[in-house]
């Protein structure tokens, strides 16, 4: 027979049963029983961090490796700060769940005004409501083990963040005795799949230059061997956009590369917009991966089949799960056809140092930074060129590469770096990171340390918001000049290297695959109007959308 369980350790059992084994966030007094309850756990670690915005994105990090993140926070003060990496998980479809502690119900019998009550005591709720898929106050022990297991179906379903507030006066509340989790098949409807599975047999059938656009739902779904296996079947080519970069390992030999319309390589953009039948499989048709909308994408010529919408040609199709469909195309009669010529990723070939004196240019940057990943590095990347340039970097394998390249949150990478390899410890991160974006939460390096991780930070100090400096400079641009590399006599650990040319570049970055205890960062020292091609392409388009 089951033994009565406590809301907070059924709670914690589901996590782990779904694959979380680390919790990240700060605690505070409406928490600190839950706390308490995770410390004890043999099931799960928490980590701490410097703030709850880096508890945040490593939550969210953790989601896009492991398939479930979690965040743990107190009320309001701690819960509103980490809104911003919510609204982040939700657009990019990141399931982490946030779990906040509360006031006790009975604390709030006749409104009292407790500390960090902001409105009434159903506010915050109130903001999480717009920011998750599915939300619960855990306020009646009779209903409390049945409601963990619907939001947290629901993260799963629909690849979303979810919200649960715990009054701390029912943390040690005993649930139903002998509680079983809840199991929740959703099918699609059976003849509207087949109608659409036909449709798209014909239509890839005809087509003379089908290509596959693969997105980030591939990844979240768990659909990259389904993908594998599609082409493989057919020798469809396979192109990315710039946030499902590494959705499949660019050294497939159908890999086209990324495409990102006019802002992405030419003979790319070229394939895919030439392409009479377009296979746009878990795609987000955001502005920047459809290249700041200069991407030539005919509705007539595409099938477009992600978790939410489902259409061929100019036919929509409801009631049809992105699994089923893309299930559904294995076992369609698809001719395999012969692979003929596509475009490629260009030849990384041997980086050569130029002499002592050349210094360091973001595009010299990135051609070094191609032969130094391995087999054993995951790329990182914050928004601006630490993203854009390192859209033309090669990954090796899936799920290699993590970048929030539609929600675009500065600051998002280095605490990222914490969640990505405690969920893949085999993997250790390279960090790309402007200076700007460093300054917001470059701190939870001192988490890195604290938990034994080590990072290879590359830091492109413009001494500025390189991104916005291009599309229209101000003071207001500019940031103040920290001594990065000295942080690491603030934390006490690391290893610290200034680089200005490429020759200290190629050292330092020798070196610090050597140096595994702890964190490298490099301060990569560049003009302040130095920019990567790609971002060059991207900040005239969105001048010329600034003066119209």
């Amino acid at each position: 027979m089951k033994k009565i369980t406590t809301i907070g350790e059924y709670l914690i059992a589901q996590l782990h049963a779904h694959g979380v084994s680390h919790v990240f966030g700060i605690p505070g007094d409406y928490v600190l029983g839950f706390y308490d309850q995770l410390s004890k756990s043999k099931l799960v670690r928490v980590v701490n961090t410097c703030d709850e915005q880096g508890a945040g994105f490593a939550a969210d990090a953790y989601a896009r490796i492991r398939g479930l993140g979690a965040v743990c926070i107190t009320y309001c003060v701690g819960g509103l700060k980490v809104a911003n990496t919510t609204a982040e998980a939700y657009a990019e479809k990141s399931p982490v769940v946030v779990i906040s502690g509360a006031p006790g119900m009975k604390e709030r019998e006749k409104n009292p005004l407790l500390h960090h009550k902001v409105k009434e005591f159903d506010t915050q709720k109130k903001v999480f409501e717009q920011l998750t898929v599915a939300s619960t106050v855990l306020s009646d022990p009779q209903t409390a083990f049945q409601e963990i297991d619907r939001v947290l179906h629901a993260a799963l379903r629909y690849k979303r963040p979810v919200y649960i507030e715990l009054p701390r006066d029912l943390v040690f509340a005993p649930g139903i005795p002998y509680h079983r989790p809840q199991e929740i098949h959703e099918q699609s409807d059976a003849a509207t799949l087949r109608a659409a599975l036909a449709e798209a047999e014909t239509m890839i059938n005809r087509a003379r230059q089908p290509v596959i656009l693969a997105d980030v739902e591939v990844h979240r779904f768990a659909l990259q061997d389904t993908l594998l296996r599609l082409v493989r079947k057919t020798n469809i080519p396979v192109a990315t956009t710039v946030l499902g970069k590494s959705v499949v390992g660019e050294q497939h030999p159908f890999y086209l590369g990324v495409y990102e319309g006019a802002l992405g390589r030419d003979d790319v953009r070229r394939y895919v917009e030439g392409s009479d039948c377009v296979l746009m499989l878990g795609a987000f048709l955001t502005d920047i991966n459809l290249g700041i909308y200069t991407a030539q994408l005919d509705p007539l010529r595409t099938i477009y089949a992600n978790s939410e919408k489902l259409s061929i040609r100019y036919h929509t199709y409801d009631s049809v799960r992105f699994k089923d469909f893309m299930r559904g195309l294995l076992k369609l009669r698809l001719r395999h056809r012969a692979l003929g010529k596509i475009p490629k990723p260009p030849p990384r070939g041997e980086f050569g140092v130029r002499s002592g004196d050349t210094p360091v240019t973001i595009k010299r940057l990135f051609q070094r930074l191609n032969d130094f990943l391995n087999e054993n590095t995951m790329v990182v990347a914050d928004v601006g060129d630490a993203l854009f340039g390192a859209t033309d970097l090669f990954i090796r394998h899936r799920t290699e590469f993590l970048g929030p390249a539609y929600y675009a949150s500065m600051g998002f990478a280095v605490p990222a770096s914490i969640g990505a390899q405690l969920a893949n410890p085999k993997l250790r991160p390279v960090v790309l990171v402007g200076d700007g974006a460093f300054q917001m939460t470059g701190m939870e390096l001192s988490t890195s340390v604290r938990y034994g991780l080590n990072p290879i930070v590359i830091l492109l100090n413009n001494f500025g918001y390189g991104t916005e400096r291009h599309m229209q400079d101000g003071a207001y641009n500019d940031v103040l000049l920290w001594h990065y590399s000295k942080l690491t006599e603030v934390f006490g650990a690391g290893h610290g290297f200034v680089v200005k040319t490429e020759a200290q570049l190629n050292e330092a970055l020798l070196a610090s695959r050597k140096w595994t205890k702890s964190f490298c960062l490099l301060d990569v020292q560049l003009d302040p109007h130095d920019r990567s091609p790609a971002l060059q392409r991207l900040a005239d388009r969105l001048a010329l959308r600034l003066s119209t």
